[in-house]
């Protein structure tokens, strides 16, 4: 059975990564955020903390590569799935250099005109790169496959 990683920071999305739930049923699915509350809505899955960062607290990628490391070792995911943020790009680069996982970058529904920065980042390290806006696809990427609503 595959191995899955879904990671997300807080907020929405954590809450689009969340309405992802259903498709996870009957599979090996780990999942990593930065609110230990969460695990409450993922109960009978393996659950993981990592440190929030932002461009507006670089210093915290310190504490958070070894997390993500340790979590990405231990778990050995062949697929990581997000839904967004910076640690989660981070989550994606590291898995697959890592463990050479399939990664999936879905960015969040609220971004509506135009990608997030980590957004348009994961296009280097995402093997499947997406977005909830037809009006954000492009020829070079991201493709919309529709919403997670």
């Amino acid at each position: 059975m595959k191995r899955i990683l879904a990671v997300a920071s807080g907020g929405g999305h954590w809450a689009d990564l969340c309405r992802l739930y259903p498709i996870f049923a009957g599979l090996d699915v780990a999942f990593v955020s930065v609110h230990r509350s969460y695990a409450s809505q993922v109960s009978g899955h393996r659950f993981y903390v990592m440190r929030d960062v932002s461009r507006h607290d670089r210093w915290a990628i310190v504490v958070l590569i070894p997390q993500l490391v340790r979590v990405v070792l231990k778990e050995r995911p062949d697929v990581v799935i997000t839904t967004g943020s910076a640690p989660a790009l981070f989550a994606l680069a590291l898995a697959k250099l890592l463990v050479r996982a399939k990664t999936i970058w879905i960015d969040q529904i609220a971004n509506v005109e135009e990608l997030s920065m980590s957004g348009s980042l994961a296009r280097y390290v995402a093997d499947v790169w997406l977005t909830q806006w037809p009006d954000l696809k492009s020829r070079r990427g991201p493709d919309y496959w529709g919403a997670v609503l």
